[in-house]
């Protein structure tokens, strides 16, 4: 069962690695798709990986990575906006 969620999380990994090559060649909008693509799917890939290996403190990462994107997300909306000048003083 360990073996078959690792080899999900790798695929995890693998899908985010050829949706951010995709993505980081296009447009502002497209990289902030990008930015949520590997939160999401770094923290489906730290889940699975925690629970099929019983490390602690993995758990812990994942979370980090949810807060950081976040975070990531909405800087990227605000860096966007003032670009565009629609930003608010």
């Amino acid at each position: 069962m360990n073996e078959l969620l690792l080899a999900a999380a790798g695929l995890i990994i693998l899908m985010v690695a050829v949706g951010l090559a995709r993505i980081s060649r296009g447009s502002d909008v497209e990289g902030l798709m990008a930015v949520q693509l590997l939160g999401t799917g770094g923290i489906a890939a730290l889940l699975l990986i925690a629970y099929a290996t019983s490390v602690p403190g993995v758990e812990d990462v994942a979370l980090g990575l949810a807060l950081l994107a976040a975070f990531a997300t909405i800087a990227l909306v605000n860096l966007l906006d003032a670009e565009r000048g629609d930003a608010e003083a």
